[in-house]
């Protein structure tokens, strides 16, 4: 079933509306797309799922967009200069760091504020970052150097900065619970484990051919890592460290996200959208076709929408009720 096409006087209103316009698009099944012009070319997604807003990085202008999902619209955009990349969200402390890769530097900016408080080196190339919540502390990886820096998120310093076992590091995901950092090779298809207590990384699980997004469901430790250059999503057991599961997709999958409460993983391994994943048993449920080649995923864990970005079109998909 297709959703409703939008009337006369709804077009009228979003043509008024200008650039922060959003129309419903039309979908497969009873999913309700909300589509948001950000302009640029919007990269990384992350949401803050206690305050409701979401924050876009765009290399092309050195910003980030925050998202207001209760109206659907830009709520703001912050200058913060550079190439801005990966970014994640404490929502503990309603803080946003934000990976700079030319300056080797993440951002923090105050959600309260929207406003840059502190730029702390993490090393050349810094491209990803995550959070672990319940330290209050940051880890940012290199895909230039394989660095792994680690970030105190009270002071806003940086602590440490480890050489990685690989030449790049892609993107990482912390497992608060358990204290583990896992961080994702494509250089030799394998995911690095970093583990926060001893303070080193302790070993790599062979996964896909290069494997660049990763997602953590934690109340399972269960690890999804997004395969760039093959249609496999890999399922690792984070507790036996080994690779359980492969989902075959419709094409390759770069990003990765997991509803914690569900389990319900979502990839941009459609065709030309999203894919569905049970967590649970490692089956695809579901495609979403969103008639382009995704880019970054994120999800709000208390309302399950779906956070897609479109970095060729200047857009930001907000995916409901799939």
């Amino acid at each position: 079933m297709r959703g409703p096409e939008l009337s006369r006087r709804a077009l009228l209103t979003l043509a008024a509306a200008g650039a922060s316009a959003v129309a419903f698009a039309p979908a497969a099944r009873a999913e309700k797309v909300l589509v948001v012009e950000v302009g640029g070319a919007p990269e990384a997604v992350a949401v803050n799922s206690v305050t409701g807003f979401a924050y876009v990085s765009d290399p092309a202008t050195g910003t980030v967009v925050v998202l207001d999902s209760r109206s659907g619209t830009v709520g703001d955009v912050i200058p913060v200069g550079g190439e801005p990349a990966g970014l994640a969200v404490d929502t503990v402390t309603n803080r946003v760091y934000v990976a700079n890769p030319p300056g080797g530097t993440v951002l923090v900016i105050d959600g309260l504020v929207n406003e840059v408080v502190s730029v702390v080196p993490a090393g050349p190339g810094a491209s990803d970052v995550d959070v672990d919540e319940q330290a209050n502390r940051a880890y940012a990886v290199s895909d230039l150097t394989g660095t792994l820096a680690v970030i105190d998120g009270v002071g806003c310093r940086m602590l440490n900065l480890l050489p990685g076992p690989t030449r790049s590091l892609a993107s990482t995901a912390v497992d608060s619970g358990r204290k583990l950092a896992y961080c994702t090779s494509p250089d030799t298809n394998s995911l690095e484990v970093y583990d926060i207590g001893a303070g080193k990384f302790t070993g790599g699980i062979p996964v896909g051919q290069s494997p660049t997004g990763v997602a953590v469901h934690r109340p399972s430790g269960t690890v999804f890592v997004a395969n760039s250059a093959i249609h496999h999503l890999s399922v690792v057991d984070g507790a036996a460290r080994k690779e359980k599961a492969t989902v075959l997709l419709r094409s390759e999958s770069s990003a990765v996200a997991v509803h914690e409460g569900s389990n319900t993983v979502y990839a941009n391994g459609g065709p030309n959208g999203v894919a569905r994943i049970d967590g649970v048993t490692s089956l695809l449920t579901g495609d979403l076709s969103l008639g382009v080649n995704p880019g970054a995923i994120a999800i709000d864990q208390r309302t399950r929408t779906v956070y897609v970005t479109d970095p060729l079109r200047g857009r930001v998909s907000l995916i409901r009720d799939f």
